[in-house]
């Protein structure tokens, strides 16, 4: 398996994987499946707010993908982020997600981010317990946050703190000035 940065030629294989996820669960609380050049517009953004989407190959395969966006947008919070990862239902439970959501926090680790959030649309035993492998905690339910499929459903938010937490933190590097660390 091979994890590289995402380009736009992968959006396809992105949204094919996102899909399911859309269509047939509320694991995402969208309605629609993103087709690829939406998917592509929201990789350039996440691009452009110099943040890190990375994706699993096997063969030329896409196996799944994982990134960061911003948590907020005012000052105070540049030093968090929110981080999801999403993999080919082929592909669950072989360590592709796990390899995603190590080598995204080494990246934002080397960017100079101090906390990881993220949420989970519960019940997900798999995912609640996914979280919690990496160390996450559980801070906040958002109750009956998403209707989707004729019913409420609650969020669980986790938090991560995958940096020094210094006071002050230091400065954030862009992401053309890290490499991908090795596989």
């Amino acid at each position: 398996m091979i994890i590289r940065f995402a380009t736009d030629a992968d959006a396809p294989a992105i949204a094919a994987i996102y899909a399911p996820y859309v269509e047939n669960t509320p694991i995402s609380f969208e309605y629609d499946a993103p087709s690829p050049s939406e998917m592509a517009l929201r990789m350039k953004k996440v691009g452009d707010d110099e943040l890190p989407w990375l994706v699993a190959t096997d063969n030329d395969k896409l196996l799944g993908y994982a990134y960061a966006t911003k948590h907020k947008e005012r000052a105070g919070y540049q030093w968090c982020v929110e981080s999801s990862v999403y993999v080919d239902t082929a592909a669950h439970r072989t360590g592709v997600g796990r390899a995603l959501y190590t080598r995204l926090f080494a990246i934002l680790r080397e960017l100079g981010y101090e906390n990881v959030y993220a949420g989970t649309t519960v019940p997900n035993n798999q995912s609640v317990n996914f979280h919690k492998s990496f160390g996450f905690t559980e801070v906040g339910r958002y109750p009956n946050v998403g209707f989707k499929h004729g019913k409420w459903h609650d969020t669980v938010w986790w938090h991560l703190a995958i940096g020094a937490q210094s006071n002050p933190p230091g400065p954030l590097k862009r992401l053309c000035e890290v490499t991908l660390p090795p596989d």
